[in-house]
């Protein structure tokens, strides 16, 4: 790490950065921050992460790239405070490298490029929520990598990534990768119960592709019935369509969590009684002609052994659980042109 350098020489982030919902003076962030008051706490919470923002970048010429940066450094009783504080560098062929750096409230780092391989794409440390201040390539000019379509996910704990050992292993950005998109993590950890101010936000939110991932909180953190949550996902997806009326969706159901799958909660329900649920009011209205709505049941997409601690996917299981949304993608047609 050192001092960035005279202000002059750093190009403004803005046109490199990728998988950003909303930004708030400058800031990326995952909710409308003109639409927070509606939101619950910990939706807001999280949505102050920047989970899945990243730099694309293509250069001829450059050797290197530094990133100048700032970042929350973390007290010593803080729970982050142990998190990776890694950059990492990937092109289409895999990870090229990672730096890895102590936390600092402003500093430069600097990441070495092989030649000719781009686009080149920079995953930053997500737990301190770093803001970009400027970046530059050493030995040559950068170029803003060509726009990709731009799909949104939304979720809860699992789609923001966690028990994934890096930014880059979460399964949306593994399937963001393997389908060439740019992907826009609107995953809230603890939350994604079925918000419909969170609908309205994604409702007008620009989106080439959206794919639906929530349900499990629905079973203990919030309590549902059976019945509330096929309304629920129904009237989700309603305000959904008034502003995507003809947007490719992909729904995604609960993945196995085998403490909740034959337990029945505070209302009686199982997981696997709310799955049921969400995926019949999914084939209500497909069979009712939204054609551009598709389907993925996530009861059998994980096993066990994926599960870092019966909730959670390990890495394994977040590429299992990517590789099986490109699957569905493309099965449904969603993927072309």
């Amino acid at each position: 790490m050192r001092e960035p350098g005279p202000r002059a020489h750093w190009l403004d982030p803005e046109p490199f950065l990728r998988g950003v919902a909303w930004l708030d003076k400058g800031r990326p962030v995952r909710a409308d921050p003109a639409d927070t008051m509606r939101l619950p706490w910990d939706t807001g919470e999280r949505a102050t992460l920047p989970i899945g923002v990243r730099l694309e970048f293509t250069t001829a010429t450059a050797h290197a790239v530094e990133i100048h940066y700032r970042a929350a450094v973390p007290g010593p009783t803080d729970a982050l405070r142990d998190l990776a504080h890694g950059f990492a560098l990937w092109n289409r062929h895999g990870l090229i490298t990672e730096v890895f750096t102590e936390p600092a409230g402003e500093s430069v780092v600097r990441l070495d490029l092989p030649a000719r391989h781009g686009p080149f794409v920079l995953h930053p440390p997500e737990g301190q929520s770093p803001v970009i201040l400027g970046l530059r390539g050493i030995g040559g000019d950068l170029a803003p990598a060509p726009a990709a379509p731009r799909w949104v996910v939304h979720g809860d704990s699992i789609t923001e990534g966690w028990w994934s050992t890096r930014p880059a292993h979460g399964w949306p950005a593994v399937a963001g990768r393997a389908l060439g998109w740019d992907t826009v993590n609107i995953g809230y950890a603890g939350a994604a119960r079925g918000e419909l101010a969170t609908a309205e936000q994604l409702a007008a939110l620009p989106a080439d592709v959206l794919t639906l991932a929530f349900g499990t909180n629905c079973w203990s953190r919030v309590p549902f019935s059976a019945a509330l949550l096929y309304e629920t996902t129904r009237v989700f997806l309603d305000l959904i369509r008034q502003g995507h009326p003809s947007t490719p969706l992909l729904l995604v159901s609960p993945v196995l969590r085998p403490d909740a799958e034959r337990t029945p909660n505070r209302l009686g329900a199982t997981l696997g009684a709310l799955r049921d649920a969400m995926e019949r009011a999914t084939r209500d209205r497909i069979a009712a002609g939204d054609g551009r709505l598709a389907l993925l049941p996530g009861r059998d997409v994980l096993g066990p052994e994926h599960l870092a601690d019966g909730l959670h996917p390990n890495d394994a299981g977040h590429r299992t659980l990517g590789l099986a949304v490109v699957t569905a993608v493309r099965r449904a047609g969603f993927d072309a042109g």
